[in-house]
Order: C-alpha cells, then structure tokens, then sequence
C-alpha cells in the first residue's frame, strides 16, 4: 500500500480562482519569495487563494512549511508552461502570541549554497552560502593550504560550534545575573581518514572522528556555578546536540540542463 502523500507532491486542485498572483521569477524561499509571498498575501481576503509563479521547483518542499507557521493552508502546485504554480489559501488571522510560538516551534532552517567555475582553469572557486540576508564564501571541505581565500567547511563547523557554544555561555549568564568579561573557546578536530575524502583509499570515513573544545572564561563566579552553566549550555546547544545524535538526512541530486 502506498504510503501518504507528501506535502511537496500535493497536485493542486482543479478550478482554483485565485484573487492574486505572486510572479516570483526564478526566486525561491530563501532569496526573496517569500517577501513577495507576504506582499501579495496582504492583498488577499481571508478564504480566497493566492497563486505563487516560480520556475523554483524546491519552492513546492519549502512553501508548505511557511503555510503551516503563518495558518495559510498549503493547497499543492502544478507544472505550467514556462512556470510553476503554487497554490495557497488565505486563512484567518490568529493571536499573535499562539502564532509567534507555532511559528518557533515549526520554523525550518535554511540556506542556499551557489558554485559557479572560476575564471582561472586552475584556481579552486569557492562556494556561496546564502542566508536570509547574510552570505559567505566557504572554501574545499577540507584543505591544508594556509593561502586559502575561504575558510574549509570542515573549519566552518568547528567555528559554528565554537560560537554556539558562546553565544550559549552569555545569554545564560545574562539571565542568571553572572558577569563574564570574557570568553574563548579552542576547538581541534581530526577526520578519520582524509584519504577517503581525496579518492585515495577507501577505508574508514571522511567525518570528524574526535572534536574538542575548551572554554576559557574570566568572571567573578564561583567555578562551580560556572561548571553548571557550562553544562547546561552543552545540553541546550543546538549544534551541539546535532553532532551528539544521530540525525535524519535526505540528500538528492536533481540534473538540470
């Protein structure tokens, strides 16, 4: 027996009348549309559908996420000539309280990550990430050259841990009154086998194998108030607890000509 349908394969039904069209060109969710998304929905009276034009086609698994935070229901999408069409219905409008918690509780992460051929044969172009309104270039996985022009994506984890852990640190000594004057954390890691990474050989991975990290920080706290901190940052850490735990991952590829 089948399974259920899943929300991105959702065919929209026939004869909708959209009050609204949302031309969105070749953007998807996470490089403007769903600004336009929001623009247009304003035009749109409650019960009546709004139609999204994008030649996007991750807009049909990104759409139905921003539909369930903003109590707009997600009613499918379907292929047309030159576009795709997307179909979402405009619902009532809820308290603001209840819709800001469903809207943290359900919000999806996302980013964007562009590669184009350098001009130069011979020079490693780097990748573009994009998101929301921030962008930055990150180098090969992994490299050992000190004249990188980006960061590898392996250093770009470490840092993105170090920094969770951080951030972690002052928020939570803010809100229990602790001073910190200042904080550092050193990150190390090795890869279990940066051969397979290479092509070189086959055995064992190309992941960390071991990460460490140690917080230096200066504050007035007893030690062991801040050791309690310390732990509770640990366990709250959302980049923490994704390395901790085993995590679901779907990663396809779609050719485009």
């Amino acid at each position: 027996m089948a399974g259920p349908l899943r929300e991105e394969d959702i065919p929209a039904p026939e004869g909708l009348e959209p009050s609204e069209v949302c031309e969105g060109g070749s953007l998807d969710c996470g490089s403007g549309l769903l600004l336009l998304i929001r623009r247009s929905m304003d035009k749109v009276p409650g019960g009546e559908v709004l139609q999204i034009n994008s030649t996007e086609l991750s807009v049909c698994e990104d759409l139905p996420a921003w539909c369930r935070m903003t109590g707009n229901p997600y009613l499918g999408w379907r292929k047309a000539q030159g576009s795709n069409h997307f179909f979402v219905r405009r619902g009532a409008p809820e308290g603001s309280e209840a819709a800001a918690e469903r809207q943290a509780r359900e919000h999806r992460w996302q980013a964007r990550v562009a590669w184009q051929p350098p001009l130069d044969e011979q020079a490693v172009s780097p990748s573009r990430v994009y998101s929301r309104n921030h962008s930055w270039e990150v180098g090969q996985p992994a490299s050992f050259d000190l004249q990188d022009s980006a960061p590898s994506a392996v250093e770009m984890l470490l840092g993105a841990l170090g920094a969770c852990l951080a951030q972690g640190l002052q928020i939570r000594a803010s809100r229990r009154g602790i001073e910190l004057r200042n904080i550092e954390i050193q990150l190390a890691g090795q890869i279990d086998n940066i051969y397979v990474f290479l092509g070189l050989e086959d055995s064992g991975h190309a992941g960390f194998s071991w990460i460490t990290a140690t917080a230096y920080v200066q504050s007035s706290a007893p030690e062991d108030e801040l050791q309690q901190l310390w732990q509770e940052v640990l366990a709250a850490s959302p980049v923490n607890q994704t390395l901790l735990r085993p995590t679901q991952l779907e990663l396809r590829l779609l050719a485009m000509p």
